[in-house]
């Protein structure tokens, strides 16, 4: 059973019969009306926790701040005011970027088709158009569903045509891989229309551009996900098999990262999509062929200190040691010794800690040599340090 809602409006009101009924001040009653809710088991992750203004003097109920902005985005939007767009985007964009309950009020309130109106509106004006991408991404962060088929054609269209963009590229690949999140109708609907060549395409075109390189692995690394709990067989598989034969998703990527040999964040990114990519032995096999153990085994060695790379490239590892050849390349290339040192390194991280054991277990399966190998090199007592690390984590153990 899920945890139990409330509405906004419930929450509000609770927070004003504590300052009128018991003389709370503000700040006190909204901390009692959480207390109160949470000690139900109410989930106020939805929730704004703030004060409303007062009402007026006529009696009228006020609304929250964000309410406010999107009163006056939508009223730019009707009468067509292009002048006042740039500050109410950029006022709304800020206030959906603080938490998830500011975009979930704003989303039940109608934000998305006003800024589906202002996108269209601003269509002329790159700068404005690019700013009511930035605020359609942020309004889109945790809330896929409000998208719909004209927003994904919207952007498809942006993709297309101003390829050339690097900022557009970047507002419009942002939007899209929000809305794939936890969302494998979006995902499906993306990917027919064509999105995987426009994101491998977008790595290509600004491959010196690290922002646009990082969103657009990370997007296809979305497009891979089975993670929306209303579907129960998603196509990640098969999303994964057209990135790398009808997209040469394993050259891209790989290709991608010599530009960014000392960008620790877009390397972190292109290990991640290529673990969700090696889904075949000869994927696999071809990651090695490229080069792209190599390159893993090097950044492994030269980012022992940047723990979200090391969590990366151990899975990446321990994805592609799922062909046996490749096992054989990876302990030949030295990443044994790597492994070892980044879980003995690392011994507080829970996740390093369990991405490594399973690297050598895997590394370790149906090939005894590779079980002396990683025996010598101290790999036996390195997971045993990680099990007394973290006797709770399941994963661990």
């Amino acid at each position: 059973m899920g945890s139990k809602q409330i509405a906004q409006e419930t929450f509000d009101d609770a927070v004003q019969e504590n300052i009128t009924e018991f003389e709370m001040d503000p700040e006190e009653a909204v901390r009692e009306a959480v207390q109160q809710f949470e000690s139900q088991g109410v989930d106020l992750s939805n929730i704004v926790k703030a004060v409303r203004p007062p009402a007026s003097e006529n009696g009228q109920r006020q609304k929250h701040q964000i309410l406010l902005t999107l009163d006056s985005l939508s009223r730019a939007v009707a009468e067509q005011d292009v002048a006042q767009l740039p500050e109410q985007l950029s006022a709304l964009a800020a206030q959906c970027k603080e938490q998830l309950a500011f975009r979930y009020l704003a989303g039940r309130n109608g934000a998305y088709p006003v800024l589906f109106s202002a996108c269209q509106l601003a269509a002329g004006d790159r700068d404005l158009l690019l700013q009511a991408f930035s605020t359609l991404s942020a309004l889109l962060d945790g809330q896929p569903d409000l998208l719909d088929a004209a927003g994904q054609e919207l952007l498809l269209q942006s993709l297309r045509e101003r390829r050339e963009d690097a900022e557009m590229t970047l507002a419009g690949i942002r939007c899209v891989r929000h809305a794939c999140l936890k969302h494998e109708q979006n995902r499906q609907d993306f990917v027919k229309a064509g999105i995987l060549p426009l994101l491998t395409g977008a790595i290509i075109q600004h491959g010196d551009s690290a922002d646009v390189v990082r969103t657009a692995a990370s997007a296809l690394r979305v497009m891979t996900f089975d993670d929306d709990i209303r579907v129960p067989f998603g196509h990640a598989h098969d999303h994964a098999k057209m990135i790398v034969l009808e997209n040469d998703g394993l050259r891209v990527l790989i290709e991608a990262a010599k530009a960014f040999t000392d960008n620790s964040g877009v390397l972190s990114e292109l290990c991640a999509t290529l673990s969700r990519l090696s889904v075949r032995n000869e994927f696999c096999q071809e990651i090695v062929d490229l080069g792209g153990l190599n390159f893993m085994v090097t950044l492994l060695a030269d980012c022992m200190e940047h723990p979200d790379v090391v969590k990366q490239v151990l899975s990446a590892i321990r994805a592609v040691a799922g062909n046996d050849d490749v096992k054989d390349a990876i302990v030949d290339a030295g990443a044994t010794e790597l492994i070892v040192l980044a879980i003995s390194q690392h011994l507080g991280n829970p996740q390093i800690c369990e991405q490594g054991c399973a690297a050598l277990c895997v590394l370790a399966l149906r090939k005894p040599e590779n079980c002396s190998v990683i025996m010598e090199g101290g790999g036996a007592l390195a997971a045993l340090q990680a099990m007394k690390a973290h006797p709770r984590e399941v994963a661990v153990q």
